[in-house]
């Protein structure tokens, strides 16, 4: 049995990043955060890698509705790149609809919400999504 290890995972946008955390011993993600896109986006980033001790940075992966890759997914892959001395994994996990389940999950919550809110909860599911495609 292999031992556990943390995981990062971003929901990449232009204006906005959501965070989740998970550890692969418990197997939830949780949402952590969400960083805007302001130059300072990196060494945030950089910083939660460290804190939460990840070995693995899973990054959500745009495509369009045939399964295609787009701008959008060549913009995040130029993203990950910014990482790869940080952390000894990144990888890429589809990120289809996130946004909107994550605002619906949140609807039904009754809470009150914001975009924030959609953005991590966004990178939760896309995690959840890659803990439970993957074992260890």
């Amino acid at each position: 049995m292999s031992s556990a290890r943390s995981l990062v995972c971003l929901d990449v946008g232009e204006k906005r990043i959501g965070i989740a955390i998970a550890d692969t011993a418990i197997r939830i993600a949780i949402p952590y955060e969400t960083v805007l896109v302001d130059g300072n986006e990196d060494s945030r980033i950089i910083e939660i890698i460290t804190q939460e001790k990840a070995d693995t940075l899973v990054i959500g992966y745009p495509r369009n509705q045939l399964g295609e890759s787009t701008a959008q997914s060549r913009y995040v892959e130029q993203f990950a790149v910014r990482f790869e001395e940080a952390v000894p994994t990144i990888v890429f996990q589809d990120e289809s609809l996130t946004s909107v389940l994550a605002e619906e999950r949140l609807k039904e919550s009754g809470r009150p919400y914001q975009k924030t809110d959609i953005d991590m909860q966004a990178a939760a599911i896309i995690l959840q999504d890659y803990l439970e495609t993957r074992r260890g």
